[in-house]
């Protein structure tokens, strides 16, 4: 059984770290708003990657079944190299034990036994070529308020190299400089494709994992520079339509305290629990549209204060 169309609503916080650099402005925060707007943004490739590593910590070895093996990751050959797209398609299927059918159907085999090929899609340039669009897509990550990161420096104790009689700076600890944003509450909207998920065979299975994956792989991965992250709510709306969606869930909510509290030095918000959302407005037009709705499901952090009646949507955080 394959998923129903469907949009997502997902926001999350992150305190002390910069979830997405920029490698182009010396990994400071991405921006592609103006400089008088100030919001930062996060890509979809970083959210996908969550997603894909808690997959990869959850199922190390493709789950019971072996159908949720990961394609697009990291992983390198018994010679310290990078491995490419054949490579990790043919490691997938001498791992399920399919290499001959792999030789004449790759694409049946990593649909069978990848979850981010069903869910996300695959490019596979490799003979015979073949590409499955993902059903499901998302949008940028934009932080709802205007952002100003920091500049810092701080010393490393560890010296860079071994001291000598000769060169006693080497003993030294090392001077680090980076980024960082003391606290920033981002939103990204996404879609599930149902006409998609039927060509790539994802099911509900595969829905419930990305749902799960959203929420834990935020908290999972985690790295330095990163921050602590937290995933504040998740909004699932399922319809009965196969070419219907409301869009935009993102412009349907709002944050507070507004844009010009966080320009003022000193005002900015430094916690989940002093800000509010604000979803009246969503919820008002999935009351609209309740026809074209067959499910909807809310999960949201313990600590985040909401403004609007979710009762009737409300899951337990379970996973």
């Amino acid at each position: 059984m394959t998923v129903n169309n469907g949009e997502l609503l997902f926001i999350k916080s992150v305190k002390d770290g910069i979830p997405n650099k920029d490698p182009l402005q010396d990994s400071d925060a991405r921006r592609i708003f103006p400089e008088e707007d100030g919001r930062i943004s996060l890509t979809d490739v970083s959210i996908k990657r969550d997603v894909r590593d808690f997959v990869i910590d959850l199922y190390p070895d493709g789950g019971d079944e072996q159908n949720n093996h990961v394609f697009v990751q990291q992983q390198f050959n018994d010679k310290g190299k990078l491995m490419g797209r054949k490579s990790l398609a043919n490691n997938i299927a001498q791992i399920v034990n399919k290499e001959a059918e792999a030789k004449k159907d790759m694409k049946s085999v990593l649909v069978d036994h990848s979850f981010d090929v069903r869910t996300f899609g695959i490019v596979y340039s490799e003979k015979p070529k073949f590409h499955l669009t993902g059903p499901v897509q998302f949008s940028w990550a934009h932080s709802m308020h205007p952002v100003e990161s920091r500049y810092v420096q701080g010393t490393v104790v560890m010296p860079s190299k071994d001291g000598s009689n000769e060169d006693e700076g080497k003993t030294q600890g090392t001077i680090w400089t980076a980024y960082t944003v003391p606290f920033a509450v981002f939103a990204m909207s996404g879609v599930i494709n149902a006409k998609n998920a039927a060509h790539t065979g994802m099911t509900m299975n595969d829905q419930e994992l990305l749902l799960r994956s959203l929420w834990q792989g935020t908290q999972h991965r985690q790295a330095r520079g990163r921050g602590q992250q937290e995933p504040l709510i998740l909004v699932h709306v399922e319809y009965n339509d196969p070419f219907f969606r409301i869009g935009y869930l993102e412009d349907l909510i709002s944050l507070s305290p507004e844009a010009d509290t966080w320009r003022e030095d000193g005002k900015q918000p430094s916690s989940v629990k002093e800000v509010t959302l604000h979803l009246t407005e969503l919820l008002n037009v999935l009351e609209e549209h309740k026809d074209k709705i067959s499910n909807c499901r809310i999960w949201t952090h313990t600590s985040l204060k909401i403004d609007g009646d979710i009762s009737a949507y409300q899951q337990p955080v379970q996973w």
